[in-house]
Formats: C-alpha cells, sequence, structure tokens
C-alpha cells in the first residue's frame, strides 16, 4: 500500500504546484512512498523531483476525463492519504474517492481566498466555486487551507470548522537556500547600478502588476531604480503597454518564468507583493530568507500574518500606487535587519509544514 498519493493536473510553474512538490520530496526523504499522480506528465517542475517519488502518468486530455483513471488507481493502490491542490483537482479527487470505495483518507489543499477569487472572475465557474466548495468539501477527510484567513474563509462558505485546519506552505527547503546563492547574470545587478524592485508571479489580475508599475513610476521620478517582474501570463501586452505609456521601457523589463527566482531576489534591493488577493503569499517568506526586504499589499489573505501584521515588512493597502511607491522608498532608505527577516521566515519551513501534515493525516 502506497503511504501518499498526490493528485495534481501537471506541474506547471504555480505556487501551488511547488508547495505539494516539496511535500512529496520531504514525505519521501522521511521514507514514505509516495506517488505523484498527473493527469498530464508535464511541466517545468517535472526535471526537479526526488528519484523515490513514483510518477503515476493518468495521460488525459482534460481533467474531468481523468476521473475513470484515477477511481482506477485508488482501488489498485489503496494510499492511505490522497492529497491535492486547487479547487478544480479537489472536486475530482473527491467524486474519485465516493466513487472509489476506498478507505484513502482524502486531503484537499486550498491555496487562495475562494471569494475574493469568485468576486474578481470573469469565467462563470470560477464565479461558481464558493457554492461548489460548500457541497463537495464536506466530503473531504481534512481541508487544508494555507493561512488562516483561508481557512477562515473556507468556514464561511460551509465548510464544517473541525474539518478545516489551517497549515502555512513548506516554503524553505535546502534547496531553496542553496539557490538562494546562484549568480544573477543580469547587467542591472553589477557593481554601481541604480537599486532592482522586484515582483514575481503569473502576469494575472490577481497580481496586480499594474499597480506596482504605477508605483515604481511615480519612485522613479525620485530616485533611479529599476523594475524586474517574473512571470508569465495572459497580462503581458497589456503591461507591456502600460510600461511604454509611461515610458519605462528602459528601467522595466518583463523577464517571463525563470527556473531560478530566488537567486534574483537575493540579488534584489526589495521584493514587492502586489496582489489584489492571495491565499498565502509564498515571495514574501522565499525573499525574507535571503535577508531582502519586502513590501506587500494587505490584502486576503496571507500577507499580513506572513508579517506580522507590519512587523517584518510594511503593508500597504491594495491598488493604492502612491502608497506603494512610498513603502518602496521608505523601504530602500531604511532597509530592516536581513538577520531579523531571516529567522522570520525559517517559521515557513519544510520540516514544520511537514510534522503538521504527518501529526494531521498520516
Amino acid at each position: 500500500m502506497t503511504d501518499i498519493a498526490i493528485f495534481l493536473m501537471d506541474l506547471g510553474g504555480g505556487g501551488a504546484e511547488r508547495v505539494m512538490i516539496n511535500l512529496a520530496q520531504g514525505f519521501a526523504q522521511r521514507q514514505k512512498s509516495v506517488d505523484l499522480v498527473l493527469v498530464k506528465a508535464e511541466g517545468p517542475y517535472l526535471s526537479q523531483l526526488h528519484p523515490q517519488i513514483n510518477v503515476v502518468k493518468l495521460e488525459s486530455s482534460r481533467l474531468i476525463s481523468s476521473l475513470p483513471r484515477l477511481i482506477n488507481y485508488l482501488k489498485e493502490k489503496q494510499p492511505k492519504v490522497l492529497f491535492s491542490a486547487l479547487e478544480d483537482t479537489n472536486f475530482v479527487a473527491l467524486l474519485a474517492k465516493k466513487l472509489a470505495g476506498v478507505s484513502t483518507k482524502v486531503a484537499v489543499t486550498v491555496h487562495n481566498h475562494l471569494s475574493r477569487e469568485a468576486e474578481n472572475a470573469t469565467q462563470l465557474k470560477r464565479r461558481l466555486t464558493p457554492q461548489l466548495v460548500g457541497w463537495f468539501y464536506p466530503w473531504a477527510d481534512y481541508v487544508i487551507a494555507v493561512s488562516q484567513g483561508v481557512a477562515d474563509n473556507l468556514i464561511q462558505l460551509g465548510v464544517p470548522a473541525h474539518k478545516v485546519q489551517s497549515i502555512y506552505n513548506p516554503i524553505i527547503t535546502p534547496e531553496l537556500l542553496q539557490n538562494l546563492h546562484n549568480r544573477v547574470d543580469h547587467p542591472w545587478f553589477a557593481p554601481n547600478q541604480p537599486p532592482v524592485i522586484l515582483g514575481v508571479g503569473r502576469l494575472h489580475a490577481q497580481k496586480d502588476f499594474r499597480t506596482l508599475i504605477l508605483a515604481f513610476a511615480q519612485l522613479r521620478q525620485q530616485q533611479p531604480a529599476r523594475l524586474i517582474i517574473l512571470g508569465e501570463g495572459e497580462e503581458r501586452s497589456a503591461l507591456q503597454s502600460l510600461i511604454q505609456t509611461l515610458g519605462l521601457e528602459t528601467d522595466v523589463a518583463l523577464l517571463g518564468f525563470v527556473s531560478n527566482p530566488y537567486a534574483y531576489m537575493a540579488a534584489s534591493a526589495i521584493l514587492v507583493l502586489s496582489s489584489a488577493w492571495e491565499g498565502f503569499g509564498n515571495v514574501l517568506v522565499e525573499a525574507m530568507a535571503a535577508g531582502t526586504p519586502v513590501v506587500s499589499t494587505n490584502c486576503d489573505s496571507g500577507p499580513s500574518e506572513i508579517l506580522a501584521a507590519g512587523r517584518y515588512g510594511q503593508l500597504v493597502t491594495v491598488g493604492d500606487p502612491q502608497a506603494m511607491a512610498t513603502a518602496i522608498a521608505s523601504t530602500l532608505a531604511t532597509p530592516p535587519d536581513s538577520q531579523m527577516l531571516r529567522e522570520r521566515a525559517q517559521i515557513f519551513s519544510l520540516e514544520n509544514a511537514l510534522d503538521q501534515y504527518q501529526h494531521l493525516c498520516i
């Protein structure tokens, strides 16, 4: 019998996928047998897997069409616990368990503030997610939220409180700490260059890089600086147009997806999370692990928990470029102690998360 199965659509370059891989690696290193069950065996993280992790390829073209194969997998392997991440995948995992009639426990993990996501959704499916959560998630054995704010929202949506547990994301790993020391081959990080402000995330409305660019334009009027944004997504052309309209082409770079964003975090003067909403805010912890100062929106939910209500980095109102520019400028002028930031980041370690997951459901 397999100890742990983790069910995902693929290994795309998102934060939730990174979290689940970290868990898989950690469980494998603790001598647990781990199956990584993928609808599609593709994505940039595929090459980074621990050799002890067994990749199960369902090889379906769509998530819903993988349901019969997932049912067969559960009947054949009967893992002790099945973890899944992201709502569509969670719904399929719960349905598969119900139809398979096995004793496997299902733990769905929730990585976003679902009410905020639904309010800002353009797709009907996303707008209906809170209602679907109220129907499906009571079937789960465990509902694991990545922050207390996400947990509170799930309970508001009708998930039984006794099934909801908040466990912070496993961010700090030996691999991350090693990657922080890699050199960044970009001329903006050469000696005696202006400070680099960094944003990291999908180019999506949720991350609100528009506000970060507008804030940078105001900062740029006060002092020399540069802005790098790492990530890819559907908002690239709109953000590029904004950069051109503001005349910032020589000082702002959209570098797309990079395999080691952590080296950029270590090399930058400050990291800014500009999101309109979040589940947690992984990049804040990753930057703090490098001792790099951070500024974040005080969005629902996660950043205020990570930064202890502003003790470890300034929190600003969502969608306010002026407040963000002011916070960036003051942080650049008087950065917090880097060792204090590193110590705070250690709270969000892989080992801490593994201990909590094992205590809860393994």
